[in-house]
């Protein structure tokens, strides 16, 4: 089956230029097992969909600012509190030749408003929670309805969850071609298509991905014919791959191997504070971890200047509170959420009534870059307060099981806005409150007037009373915002650009070139 459909997927990418040109390849620490930004929202994955796939809405990713300009859609306007047009960009082809339609663009969102899989009814479903419905309204034009007034509409259809796909491509790929099935969204995992300068060519999944310049993009042509992505997962085999040549860029650099890598000539490092945070969190529902002033005491026993200064060398950025400069106007650093006070810690753990006994604090072995590091610090922070801990090194992931107690785990920014990090695992419905933690009766309704008002003074001041709560709660821990290094050939320019979601690889017109 999986020959076949990559078979089928090879000819249908027929309008892919065959001529010889500049290409590259890269050595990231890990790849997906499937494919789909309607789905996926892994850090892996991020990595990935910018090049391949559009949204209605694009930005200027060079700046941090939301600057929103024309993607597959060229003008969008508010027609009431709950309704939106969009108009279509014409003669715009996905790479197996289909020309985007209106009805593609329709069945995008529908197929996560109408939960058309179960796997549809997770992470995406929230970010479009509030939409009630995509209509069309002729060939170049679409309405969006929502149910409350909706303050992220750009925002929103800027995500890569909001990329549009084919329809009818979907629909061909198993069984009844006029009929979308399960089936359908599997196959097409494997085969991905999108409207993006890059198709994938080819596709191993968790092995290796060929990104191939796609000649009928409706935009400025990629900068390279060719750019694969080989999954290299030892830091040291990464490492000596660029050294030899075998790979022109590597991704998920650690700060201890900076010198390493820049004391040879023929190579060079660059990198950025990733719009992510690096975070502990608690399972509150095991009864271990359940009283809050126990959780207090950890997230004050922990010293994250020292963190940052012994594994990031000073280049992470350690925050007050869950904010993003991202956040343009809402960013706020006046909020202390997180502190290190280990005396104050210490009375909190009487206060608790801790009794020494053993906390175990999970982590996976190498995914998050410094994680297991980070973990065997706190442990001999938390011992310095009197906790003893126990690290369980796994690549299971713990998150849900009914014994974790803490473990590690990441906050990216989905999107720029709170909602779009934050609310992503800390909503009501968020995946961090669905595995670890119940907020109190009143946390909705806060939520819901930080969420959806059209005011920005009234959101503001909503999101400080939510990150009051949380430090009255502390369901989890903000350690830091990573500095994520590549390395690369000299003849290489690329750098990660500060208007993206984290770990990006764009290699879109004008943001890499290879001499």
């Amino acid at each position: 089956m999986l020959k076949t459909l990559l078979t089928t997927f090879a000819l249908s990418t027929m309008l892919i230029s065959a001529a010889t040109a500049q290409s590259m390849t890269v050595g990231v620490q890990n790849l997906p097992p499937w494919l789909d930004p309607g789905k996926d929202f892994s850090n892996n994955g991020s990595q990935i969909y910018y090049n391949t796939f559009d949204p209605l809405i694009l930005k200027d990713y060079s700046q941090a600012g939301a600057t929103f300009k024309p993607g597959l859609a060229t003008a969008w306007e508010q027609l009431s509190p709950t309704e939106f047009q969009v108009t279509l960009r014409e003669g715009v082809k996905f790479q197996n030749g289909d020309l985007m339609t209106a009805e593609d663009v329709v069945f995008s969102f529908e197929r996560v408003l109408q939960d058309m899989t179960p796997e549809y009814a997770g992470i995406h479903r929230q970010f479009f929670d509030n939409f009630a419905s995509v209509e069309k309204i002729d060939d170049a034009t679409v309405k969006f309805t929502t149910t409350k007034p909706e303050p992220l509409f750009e925002v929103l259809l800027n995500t890569s969850e909001a990329s549009i796909v084919p329809k009818n491509y979907i629909a061909g790929l198993t069984g009844d071609k006029a009929t979308i099935e399960p089936s359908d969204f599997d196959a097409f995992m494997l085969a991905p298509v999108g409207t993006g300068p890059y198709a994938i060519s080819s596709f191993q999944p968790g092995e290796n991905l060929v990104w191939t310049r796609f000649d009928g993009y409706w935009g400025d042509k990629a900068a390279l014919e060719e750019v694969t992505l080989r999954r290299i997962p030892e830091l040291a085999t990464r490492v000596t791959a660029l050294a030899n040549g075998e790979v022109d860029l590597i991704t998920n650099v650690p700060p201890d191997q900076l010198d390493t890598i820049g004391s040879n000539p023929a190579l060079k490092v660059v990198g950025n504070v990733t719009p992510l945070f690096h975070v502990i969190f608690f399972n509150t529902r095991n009864p271990a971890m359940a009283n809050p002033k126990l959780r207090q005491a950890l997230g004050m026993g922990i010293d994250r200047n020292l963190l940052n200064e012994a594994l990031w060398g000073n280049q992470a950025k350690v925050p007050n509170t869950h904010s993003y400069e991202q956040f343009g106007e809402l960013y706020d650093t006046t909020d202390q959420t997180f502190e290190y006070n280990p005396e104050k810690a210490k009375e909190l753990l009487a206060e608790a009534g801790y009794d020494g006994s053993v906390i175990r604090f999970d982590t996976d072995p190498v995914y998050y870059t410094n994680g297991l590091l980070a973990a065997q610090a706190i442990q001999e922070m938390w011992a310095e307060i009197g906790v003893k801990a126990e690290i369980n090194v796994t690549t299971k992931w713990t998150g849900p099981d009914a014994d974790m107690m803490v473990r590690n785990w990441s906050n990216p920014m989905y999107f720029a806005d709170p909602a779009g990090s934050f609310g992503v695992m800390w909503s009501p419905k968020g995946s961090g409150s669905e595995m670890a933690w119940t907020p109190n009766e009143a946390y909705p309704a806060l939520w819901d007037k930080f969420r959806y008002s059209t005011d920005l003074a009234v959101r503001k001041e909503a999101y400080s009373e939510i990150m009051a709560y949380v430090k009255e709660e502390m369901p989890f821990v903000v350690l830091y915002q990573p500095y994520e290094s590549y390395g690369m050939r000299q003849d290489v320019t690329w750098a990660p650009l500060p208007g993206h979601i984290p770990y990006v690889l764009d290699f879109r017109a004008g943001s890499v070139t290879v001499k």
